[in-house]
Parts: structure tokens; sequence; C-alpha cells
């Protein structure tokens, strides 16, 4: 069970190029809440990566904080448009720790990155959701409007041209 919202203070911003250290305890908290810590903890970038990555027009990291300890976070990437000049933002993982759940860390966090894509010209915030990730479903579906559409993954060709 949840932490009473009155028990805990929390803080929510963006993390920028000096957040190295916020960055990856955020990464482990993806994959203790994806439960694919090997995917997430085991081959980090490099500092300079990270700092490149975070300080980039095109990636985004959010985090809420309760003292320095990241308990929820999201990454998205800023998507430029070629036929109009704006842009879209694809949350790609949102996470919350277990004991924070149900008390509005993802609702701020999605918050945040609202007010980051109006300064950024973002005209569309986007998010994909499994079906039987009934939270995450009820989540978006207070915050946006559903759109049924199929998901393909297309391998690259190996040098050899398979």
């Amino acid at each position: 069970m949840g932490l009473s919202p009155r028990a805990w203070e929390s803080s929510t911003r963006a993390l920028s190029a000096s957040d190295i250290v916020a960055f990856r305890s955020l990464l482990t908290l993806f994959g203790s809440a994806f439960n694919e810590r090997e995917t997430y903890v085991s081959a980090q970038p490099d500092d300079d990566y990270l700092r490149r990555l975070l300080g980039s027009d095109t990636f985004m990291a959010i985090a809420t904080f309760v003292g320095v300890t990241p308990v929820g976070g999201l990454a998205a990437y800023v998507l430029p448009k070629f036929e109009h000049a704006r842009s879209e933002i694809y949350i790609y993982d949102l996470a919350v720790d277990e004991q924070y759940r149900r008390q509005g860390v993802a609702t701020a966090l999605i918050g945040e990155l609202r007010r980051l894509a109006v300064e950024r010209g973002a005209y569309v915030i986007y998010v994909q959701a499994d079906y039987g990730d009934d939270a995450a479903v009820a989540l978006y579906t207070k915050l946006g409007t559903r759109e049924d559409v199929m998901h393909f993954d297309i391998l690259p060709l190996d040098i050899s041209g398979r």
C-alpha cells in the first residue's frame, strides 16, 4: 500500500545535462518497475553520452523526487516535424516506484511534460500503452484522447542486406 500523500513532499522537474547521477537512479527505477533490470542497468552508457543525451533538444527526462531520490520518471523524445514548423513529443517510458503509485506522481510527471511541450512548441504528446496495463490506460484516458493504432517492429538490415 502506498504512503499517504501527506507523509512525503515531492518535487518534479526536468533533468539537465548535469543530472547524470539522478538519471542513473531513474534507469534503476525503470528496470525495477518494468521488471527489466538487465535492460536498464547492465549496459548503461558512459557519462559523456548521458550528458549529451540529457542536454539535447530531442530528448527529455523528467523525475519526481522525494528528497534526492527519484520515485517516478519519464523519458520522452521530441520529434521535429517536416510538414510544419512544430514538433510532437513521444513518451517512451514512464514509471513510478510501487510505494508511490496512485498518489499523483505520474500525473505530475505528465503535467511537467505538458508545460515543457508548450515551451518547445510541440502540438501534441503521445504515448503507447499495452493491453492489460489497466493503470496506464486509465491514466492516459483521463489525460488524453485514445486512438487505436497498430504497432510494427521492423528490424534494420544487416550489412549483407538481409
